[in-house]
């Protein structure tokens, strides 16, 4: 029974939709935007190593010279996270939901994010944008440059037979061909990657310090109180596609970015897609989602239901909003107009809670994110020029014809979620009751 669980949630994940913009004012005059739960990613970074590491060894080229120490915010990211936060504030003025210069009242708005500098410093820069005259601290549930059980994406349960489970789901990616298939679905774009990077004329490439990125195996390790990771060129490509499209990000210059070379907007996409199918496959999969994603669901959960909130908002990682979606059971989606197309940076998954004229609640969830020439640009946000939001759907859940999910499917939807955690540590500790007894 759970390989064909397995199964059937694969093929679900390989149902993909191109989303349409959805408009800012999507709802008419008969609804009242009453409560809004937000979960982000932070925003631009610089890359996770620094010179002396694998992207100063793998290229003969220098990159650019980063604003901030390894993986903490940017400069040009506090920039853009601050008119992110300016953006929602106009938003939520205009539906009503904010006074003017809004003050809040204890309890009324959080701000909750992982002990990183780079979600700290993400919510405390859309929090400035937001309510500038408001001064709400940030909260830290953990040791500065921790990672917060909340946002840990760790698998909290394993055994031999979930992990062998796991293993066929990530595999079931590739077809016959296994981990093998996934790798050679990305050789064009790893490919691209070499050419661009100019990697094989570095002197660590040669020497084979990381391997063969053409020939050699991908191998996911799962362990206990631990994140899924993986060894081979899936990793090593990954680690070098991101800091290539942060630099994009960062350069005026499209060609300097791209180390002299002319690439399109496809071209980008297609090195980021390394980055989209080792997340996929790492914090993607539904077995594994429903363990990551686990502590945060019941974060958000909460926070959908608290008395007296106006505006929540909860700083993670992309990690985060893949196995929060994922769980969720949310349809697959490619995003316009962004060369991150799964989860761009400073994305917002946005759940707006509205009234209608009997006070009957419904929501909407939406992923709201600036586009790549906003991010390239610094382009100040408002009503007249506004980030991208897209709607999210949800597998087998019920909309009404403005797109809305009535309160109560939409918690039953989390509570269902979230109860995938218990039933999976009970399915998968078949084995170790047995060796038990």
């Amino acid at each position: 029974m759970k390989r064909l669980v397995g199964i059937a949630l694969l093929i679900l994940l390989m149902s993909v939709q191109v989303f349409a913009e959805a408009p800012a004012d999507a709802q008419e005059d008969t609804y009242t935007l009453d409560r809004v739960v937000v979960l982000s990613r932070h925003n631009i970074r610089s890359p996770m190593s620094g010179s002396g590491s694998l992207l100063g060894d793998i290229t003969p080229h220098a990159w650019f010279k980063w604003t901030s120490n390894p993986s903490e915010l940017s400069l040009r990211g506090a920039l853009l996270e601050t008119t992110m936060g300016q953006y929602f504030r106009l938003w939520l003025e205009k539906e009503g939901l904010f006074p003017e210069n809004y003050m809040p009242e204890d309890g009324e708005v959080r701000f909750y994010a992982n002990a990183k500098q780079r979600t700290q410093a993400t919510a405390t820069y859309f929090s400035a944008g937001l309510l500038p005259v408001g001064n709400i601290p940030v909260e830290r549930h953990a040791d500065y440059d921790t990672m917060d059980p909340t946002f840990n994406p760790v698998l909290t349960f394993i055994s031999p037979s979930y992990a062998e489970a796991v293993q066929e789901q990530i595999a079931a990616m590739g077809g016959i061909a296994g981990v093998r298939g996934i790798h050679a679905g990305l050789m064009d774009a790893i490919t691209l990657l070499m050419d661009v990077t100019d990697m094989e004329e570095s002197e660590a490439y040669e020497a084979g310090t990381y391997g063969n990125l053409l020939e050699d195996d991908s191998v996911v390790e799962l362990a206990e109180g631990a994140e899924p990771s993986m060894n081979g060129p899936i990793r090593t490509a990954t680690s070098v596609a991101d800091a290539l499209t942060l630099q994009f990000y960062e350069t005026a210059d499209a060609k300097e970015a791209a180390f002299g070379h002319d690439l399109t907007m496809e071209d980008w996409q297609s090195l980021h897609g390394i980055v989209d199918k080792y997340t996929d496959m790492l914090f993607g999969m539904p077995l594994l989602a429903v363990n990551e994603a686990h502590p945060l669901l019941m974060e958000i959960r909460s926070e959908l239901t608290k008395e007296g909130r106006r505006f929540s908002f909860l700083c993670g990682h992309d990690s985060n909003l893949a196995s929060v979606l994922s769980a969720l059971g949310a349809e697959e989606y490619l995003l316009p107009d962004t060369v991150e197309q799964h989860t761009p940076i400073g994305v917002k998954l946005v759940f707006s809670r509205w009234l209608d004229e009997n006070g009957a609640p419904a929501w909407t969830a939406e992923l709201v994110y600036q586009n790549t020439e906003q991010l390239r640009a610094i382009t100040p946000l408002s009503l007249e020029e506004p980030p991208v939001r897209c709607a999210v759907h949800f597998e087998g859940v019920k909309e009404n014809e403005r797109g809305m999910i009535g309160e109560e499917e939409l918690l039953a939807l989390f509570d269902t979620s979230i109860g995938a955690y218990d039933a999976l540590v009970e399915e998968y500790s078949e084995e170790a009751a047995a060796e038990a007894a």
